[in-house]
């Protein structure tokens, strides 16, 4: 059946733009209509920097009731509407004050995506975020839809005085590759784009919407890491992972937060080492942390806020406690896990080690980022010192997520002071995605400039 193939690059005018989006236009519009829809035939539509959200509603609708596979390759700038705090493709015509007249609001794709087929939509994406969106996303994910294959990244605001205008490079070394003619599957597509582009603290995403799990968190993503949100304290998605049942456990899995697969690209795995993930309906993931579960945890923490009767999860509690906002409730009951976790199975326990895991997401939540780097740097320590390899994906997770809070610290002081601790983990555990330890290494140097400028700015003499 011949597939459809929707080119959308969007971006603002003027000083807000961030990216120039429709500079990937040209080399996309060089691939083959076959190549770009992995179809026999295909028909191509290309929307280049386009005016009006009715404009974007009527192509995107049009392709989303079309039979056969859709391919979008969606390239442009997240924007955020300040009175609903609803998430944006910014448009031609968009500024930080018209977002909700001028932008095309996030919300529109999922919905016209909402009735396909699930599996046979694909969506590769290059996106530029701007603070208040970045800032939105730790705490809130950026859903697609369970059926939607999505794959790309989202880059984080650049600060500083000499921000510029960035270019697509995720887009341009996707159609690079396709250019040669070979179309492999999306997941090896997007892990060579990845190994070509190599940029570190992008969110990185990869959802497989026709293996059951997808490899992530119900088609939702935010920068709880350089990847997909994975709420309290999950393990992490490593690349290759499927949810337990799967067919198969052979093979080494690779870090989800920063390994050039990230989030389930199909490839034979073991499972999780730890064993703690299960999914529940709503997408948030619970754990049974070494089976704490029902042996007596419950009943030392049920003296909270929960009242005298027993708590059948903690994670049930946690969970309910951040989705209403009261983050410090949440974090107090984690303690008191981690806590009867140490009393029960020892300091370096896998349990104990859950509970720090779980406390660094909820810091997360909480928007420290500060804490967070710090809690998931400890984690790491703890793992290695416990003996665990540099090269266990879960250590190397534990990293990648210090590495990724780190980016989202604001208080240049603090961002200098854990960023020395982390240049060390760093050449520790470098992780699979190269560049890493430089990317600590540069921004620390930045952060050194930026406040030696202030110094000097602020000196007066005499």
């Amino acid at each position: 059946m011949p597939g459809t193939v929707l080119l959308l690059a969007a971006s603002p005018m003027g000083k807000g733009c961030l990216v120039d989006a429709a500079s990937v236009l040209p080399v996309l519009a060089a691939v083959t209509p076959e190549v770009l829809s992995g179809t026999g035939t295909a028909n191509v539509v290309e929307l280049a920097d386009p005016l009006e959200p009715q404009a974007v509603l009527t192509r995107l609708r049009a392709a989303a009731t079309a039979p056969g596979p859709l391919t979008v390759y969606l390239a442009g700038q997240l924007q955020l509407d300040r009175k609903q705090r609803l998430v944006h493709l910014a448009l031609a015509r968009t500024t930080p004050a018209t977002v909700r007249y001028t932008a095309f609001p996030w919300h529109w794709i999922v919905e016209e995506l909402r009735l396909r087929t699930p599996g046979s939509t694909t969506l590769f994406v290059d996106l530029h975020a701007d603070a208040e969106v970045w800032r939105e996303l730790a705490g809130r994910p950026l859903v697609v839809g369970p059926g939607v294959s999505v794959y790309g990244r989202i880059a984080p605001p650049v600060t500083g005085v000499r921000r510029g205008v960035a270019v697509p490079g995720y887009m341009k070394a996707l159609a690079t590759i396709l250019r040669s003619g070979q179309r492999p599957e999306a997941g090896v597509l997007h892990e060579q784009v990845l190994a070509r582009t190599g940029g570190y603290g992008d969110l990185v995403l990869a959802w497989d919407a026709t293996v059951p799990g997808g490899g992530g968190p119900r088609g939702g993503f935010a920068p709880a890491a350089p990847t997909q949100s994975r709420p309290l304290g999950a393990a992490p998605p490593d690349p290759h992972h499927r949810p337990p049942g799967s067919s198969s456990n052979a093979g080494r899995a690779e870090n989800g937060a920063a390994g050039p697969g990230e989030n389930g690209l199909p490839a034979p795995v073991r499972e999780n080492p730890s064993g703690l993930v299960r999914e529940d309906p709503s997408g948030l993931v619970r754990e049974d942390p070494s089976g704490l579960v029902g042996k007596g945890l419950t009943r030392a923490v049920a003296d909270g806020s929960a009242g005298a009767a027993a708590i059948v999860d903690p994670h049930t509690a946690i969970t309910a406690a951040v989705e209403a906002g009261r983050h410090a409730e949440a974090a107090e009951l984690a303690d008191r896990c981690e806590q009867g976790a140490l009393r029960e199975f020892g300091a370096g326990s896998e349990a104990v080690l859950h509970w720090r895991e779980v406390r660094a997401d909820l810091a997360m939540f909480a928007g420290d980022a500060a804490r967070s780097c710090e809690a998931w740097m400890g984690v790491a320590e703890a793992r290695l010192a416990a003996g665990q390899p540099a090269r266990d994906p879960v250590v190397e997770a534990a990293v990648d997520r210090a590495h990724h809070q780190w980016g989202l610290v604001a208080d240049a002081g603090r961002a200098r002071e854990l960023g020395v601790a982390l240049a060390e983990l760093r050449g520790r555990v470098p992780g699979r995605r190269a560049g890493a330890l430089e990317h600590v290494r540069q921004h620390l140097a930045e952060l050194e400039q930026r406040s030696a400028e202030l110094r000097s700015a602020q000196h007066v003499p005499g």
